[in-house]
């Protein structure tokens, strides 16, 4: 890890992983220095700047750098001295355990210059450890006839310096006794042992205090100590003695494992390990030894397995107690077993059936078992029982025998499965008691017809519907069970309007889905009866019939149909008269529609769309009627034009219009009369007219010289393009503008049309100038009410008794 006194950046980082992968090319130098350890961190470990010839202000300007080789950072740069320093507290002894040399390498890299200068520090090592024990105190046990002469090892100190700093030697404390030797080994390590001097007597001095004392050879000298207690040890003269020759106890057969029986007792008047008394089992048997356990120090007697009377009542265990060095004494311990209701019955099935038909008759057998008890007396006394809400009983028959029977009548539709707990309970105190589970399937037979949820069905439909379109599920569950279970489903054959019911719904015979096989129409037809019918798969099959009601409901998809006024066979328009002197809300006419379609799609209403007179009229709006807006005035133009729309209420609305001409006049001769008038008044109309015939020659004359003008542009462009694909093998390919096509005259054409409406044997003809074309909706009429038609009067000639007006329509389309 390379040392830096300021914080690293990516730079850096860069600059030491080139440094590093340029170890191998750069040339190093060696610089070596000493330094002892554990001085403070800063502390000078040399003149790093003088040793490379360099000015101390100038590092930090060459990118002089530390790489240290190790985990740990020991040394820095110091910038303003020069001085390569300690980068903290330096352990020797953690960094070279006990190692002769310890050896730090590291190395300046000149970033300038791109050179490193190898670096080894020498860390020296001091006295700052002191010899240690491993335990601070030692019990040797010596026996009070031991022979002088005998040796007995003692700890041994570690120092973890090196040289005149390590262990040097050891002292032991004075005394009569015993005296130190210190033996040293193959790995020149010193083992300090402890020598027998003079013969001991415990009754005079029981145990001995010594202190061995460890030293190093540094300066100062360290030392450390450890305590020694030589224990002397009592000759075995006495052996163990029981408080009691035979130990009995009576015990219950549930104690738990664990349980202290009880403690046996033996003394020992010796002292020390010839007192020390220690408890076994004399001549064990198995089975004893997996029933009780003792423990060699207490005397503790301990249940180890479970007692059973049942199995034995009476245990007889031999235990002996023996001293240190081997003096023994014998004993008996007499355990007698209490018998305890510690056994639950046991119910053995000798026959069992599984299964059986739900018609069984009462009284069948369905299981034959036995029950035992292995306790005594009334522990061992067993009774047993079952719930009194199964449809079964018990019956004892010969000794510990019983029987399951059926006690009533079995349905599966209201239990498939029982399952039965026999509870046998011995007398005991506290009673205990074993349950026996028996699982009986009861078999279904067919004796359940399919039923269906609902008693009957109502479905409804929308008319013109796609075929195959799902209209309702219907579903009849069956209590039985496998194919007694299995529904089928079925329609009763019908005739509807001469049609097989087949032809217009299906169902499903697995999912009881009904389908439509046709589109209703429901101005034909509205509603179908059913009759559904669900079979089981049983033998004999048992079935159902349910009613189906389906309904045709309404879609508007029919226009309001106009009674009156009814449109004109002969290509006349009806006249409705408006007498002169009708007051305002006069009904002139009824316009009558109807709608095919039902409910709110068959919900009309009338208004009043188009006027040649605006605001002289007025129509119901749920009647139909049309009525004087106003009083009639002189000014007022015989002939009268009103479109009327009927519209019903449907999503989205449908509407039907017609056109009303209303002549204002008391009578049909009054209408004759006024027209005459008409033409005496206006002796013009007839110039009027010519006029306007002649306008409209003179546009048809306009537009055939544009039709002409085309056709010409045409034949022009088309020599054009011969005479130019003649010369692009010189000049290449030219492109010619497009002119106004054929395709674009005859659309330009398509628009211009005119209509003149005369009246013949009248004085009074329409001239509708050309409008665009627009689709017959009532959107485009509407946009279409500013452009009234202008009537022109003119004079057609004298009327002679034919009361009739025709109106001719003429159009003009060059398509």
């Amino acid at each position: 890890m390379a040392a830096n006194l300021y914080p690293p950046d990516s730079s850096g980082l860069i600059c030491i992983c080139i440094l590093l992968g340029a170890l191998w090319q750069i040339p190093a130098e060696q610089i070596r220095y000493s330094v002892p350890e554990e001085l403070e961190k800063g502390s000078a470990v040399g003149h790093i700047a003088k040793d490379l010839g360099l000015e101390p202000r100038k590092l930090t300007e060459r990118g002089v750098r530390v790489v240290s080789r190790g985990k740990t950072q020991l040394f820095a740069l110091n910038p303003r001295s020069g001085s390569l320093v300690t980068a903290g507290r330096i352990d020797r002894e953690q960094l070279c355990d006990r190692s002769p040399k310890c050896m730090a390498n590291l190395e300046i890299f000149l970033e300038d210059k791109a050179k490193i200068f190898g670096i080894e520090v020498e860390i020296i090592d001091v006295n700052d450890n002191s010899p240690t024990f491993g335990t601070e105190q030692r019990e040797i046990k010596v026996a009070e006839n031991e022979n002088p002469g005998a040796r007995f090892p003692l700890p041994e100190a570690f120092d973890p310096d090196v040289g005149v700093n390590s262990l040097q030697g050891y002292q032991l404390s004075s005394n009569v006794h015993f005296s130190l030797d210190v033996q040293s080994g193959a790995d020149g390590i010193k083992y300090p042992e402890l020598v027998l001097e003079q013969a001991l007597d415990r009754e005079e001095e029981a145990v001995l205090h010594l202190v061995l004392t460890a030293f190093d050879g540094g300066d100062p000298i360290r030392s450390g100590t450890a305590s020694i207690h030589v224990i002397l040890l009592d000759i075995n003269d006495n052996a163990p003695v029981f408080t009691q020759p035979e130990y009995h106890i009576s015990v219950q057969e549930n104690l738990p494992v664990g349980t202290r029986l009880l403690t046996i007792k033996a003394t020992d008047p010796d002292e020390g390990t010839n007192g020390e008394v220690t408890y076994s089992f004399r001549n064990v048997r198995d089975k004893i030894s997996q029933l009780f356990q003792l423990n060699s120090l207490t005397g503790d007697i301990i249940i180890l397995g479970d007692l059973d009377y049942e199995d034995s009542g009476f245990y007889d265990i031999d235990v002996e107690a023996h001293d240190g060095p081997g003096l023994r004494a014998r004993s008996k311990v007499l355990v007698t077993v209490l018998d305890v209701n510690d056994n639950a019955p046991e119910v053995t099935v000798t026959s069992l059936t599984s299964s059986i038909q739900e018609t069984s008759s009462p009284g069948t057998v369905i299981a034959v078992f036995n029950v035992h008890d292995g306790d005594s007396g009334e522990n061992g006394f067993v009774t047993c029982s079952i719930l009194d809400i199964l449809p079964f009983r018990l019956e004892k028959t010969y000794g510990n025998y019983y029987q399951l029977l059926i006690h009533r009548t079995l349905d599966r539709e209201e239990v498939s499965e029982y399952n039965i707990t026999i509870t046998a309970t011995d007398q005991g105190s506290p009673p205990l008691s074993t349950e026996t589970h028996i699982s009986l399937q009861v078999m279904d037979i067919n004796d359940n017809p399919p039923t269906f949820t609902h008693a009957s069905y109502s479905a409804y439909i929308l008319e013109n519907n796609p075929r195959g379109a799902s209209i309702l599920s219907m579903t009849a569950q069956d209590p039985d069970s496998g194919e007694n279970a299995h529904v089928t489903y079925s329609l009763a054959e019908d005739t509807i309007q001469e049609k097989t019911l087949s032809s217009y719904v299906s169902i499903n015979s697995n999912t009881g889905v009904l389908y439509a096989l046709c589109s209703f129409d429901y101005e034909q037809l509205q509603h179908l009866k059913l009759l559904v019918t669900a079979r089981d798969s049983g033998n004999p099959p048992l079935s159902s019939n349910v009613s189906l009601s389906l309904f045709v409901l309404d879609q508007n998809d029919n226009i309001p149909e106009i009674l009156y006024p009814a449109l004109p066979t002969d290509g006349s328009t009806g006249v409705e008269l408006a007498p002169r002197s009708a007051e305002p809300g006069y009904l002139v006419t009824k316009v009558v529609a109807v709608d095919r379609d039902s409910g709110q799609n068959a919900w009309l209403s009338y208004r009043l769309l188009k006027a040649s007179e605006p605001g002289l009229f007025s129509v119901g709006l749920h009647t139909g009627e049309v009525r004087t807006a106003r009083a009639l005035l002189d000014r007022d133009v015989l002939k009268q034009s009103l479109v009327v729309t009927v519209q019903d209420h449907g999503q989205p609305p449908l509407s039907a219009s017609v056109t009303l001409t209303i002549a204002v006049a008391d009578s049909i001769p009054d209408v004759l009369a006024d027209l005459g008038s008409i033409r005496t008044t206006d002796p013009d109309g007839s110039d009027l007219t010519l006029y306007l015939v002649v306008a409209v020659a003179a546009v048809s004359c306009v537009f055939l010289a544009f039709v002409i003008l085309l056709l010409a542009l045409r034949l022009r462009r088309w020599h054009m393009n011969r005479l130019l694909h003649a010369a692009s093998s010189r000049f290449g390919e030219v492109s010619v503008p497009q002119f106004v096509g054929m395709d674009g005259m005859q659309a330009f054409l398509q628009t211009y049309s005119h209509e003149v409406s005369l009246t013949a044997d009248s004085r009074k003809s329409h001239l509708i100038f050309p409008q665009p074309n627009y689709a017959d909706t009532l959107i485009s009429q509407e946009s279409c009410e500013k452009n009234e038609p202008l009537l022109v009067p003119q004079d057609l000639g004298e009327t002679k008794g034919d009361p009739n007006l025709l109106q001719v329509s003429q159009s003009y389309n060059p398509s």
